[in-house]
């Protein structure tokens, strides 16, 4: 594997966050807390690997500038934007949500997981239109 398969490499792992949030979410609806436990560790072990092929890929390569013109440039910039915003948030949130489950203090961790979760799920999903909008367009 070279540097420049990174991106569709990122774009699988965000794509497989996602699969593993929407997966935990409903196990936890179900009531089965060792599946969703079992299940947001890996959306989180997934996204720690999305972050540190990101971090070797843009070392490298620095910035891919988008080229396309018209409004799918817009819309690009909009959708880049926001999900570049919040991906700073998540990596704490989830770290926090964690930590909160991990103690046992599952009061505090649904408080916090009720905003980790569709930021964490907009920002997985919106990698995966990020690399699509740059890449495959």
């Amino acid at each position: 594997m070279e540097v420049r398969d990174l991106p569709a490499v990122n774009a699988t792992l965000n794509a497989t966050a996602t699969v593993l949030l929407i997966y935990g979410y409903r196990l936890i609806r179900a009531g089965k807390r060792e599946a969703h436990k079992k299940a947001m560790l890996a959306a989180f072990g997934v996204s720690v690997l999305f972050l540190l092929c990101y971090l070797v890929y843009h070392f490298q390569v620095r910035s891919v500038p988008f080229e396309k013109p018209g409004a799918i440039r817009y819309v690009y910039f909009t959708i880049l934007g926001s999900h570049v915003i919040l991906a700073m948030f998540v990596p704490v949130m989830a770290a926090i949500t964690l930590w909160r489950a991990y103690k046992g203090q599952f009061e505090r961790h649904r408080r916090i997981a009720r905003w980790t979760f569709p930021i964490w799920l907009y920002v997985s999903i919106t990698g995966v239109l990020v690399y699509l909008m740059l890449y495959q367009l």
